[in-house]
């Protein structure tokens, strides 16, 4: 099965960890995390892999490491159905 991508663009420091919806085809997030040490990286893994239903393991940030947009990649789902799961935020 082929992975499938996603654009996000990540709002770190906010008031609550959430998917907040899709704004011209790009994933709006917003964590508690601050931007230090990959700790809002990884709160959007989290979320992400949680929506999607897989394992935390399975995301991982391909692009935009040390930026708010990046590009997330999750393993074991195609793009259609990561879609799917995002759609009706």
């Amino acid at each position: 099965m082929p992975d499938a991508q996603i654009r996000v663009r990540l709002r770190p420091r906010g008031h609550r960890d959430e998917l907040i919806g899709m704004r011209d085809g790009v994933l709006q997030a917003r964590v508690t995390a601050p931007p230090v040490d990959g700790k809002a990286n990884r709160a959007l893994c989290r979320l992400i892999a949680k929506r999607a239903g897989v394992a935390p393991s399975k995301v991982s940030i391909v692009r935009g490491e040390r930026s708010r947009d990046k590009l997330v990649r999750v393993e074991g789902v195609d793009q259609s159905k990561l879609r799917a799961s995002l759609e009706g935020l």
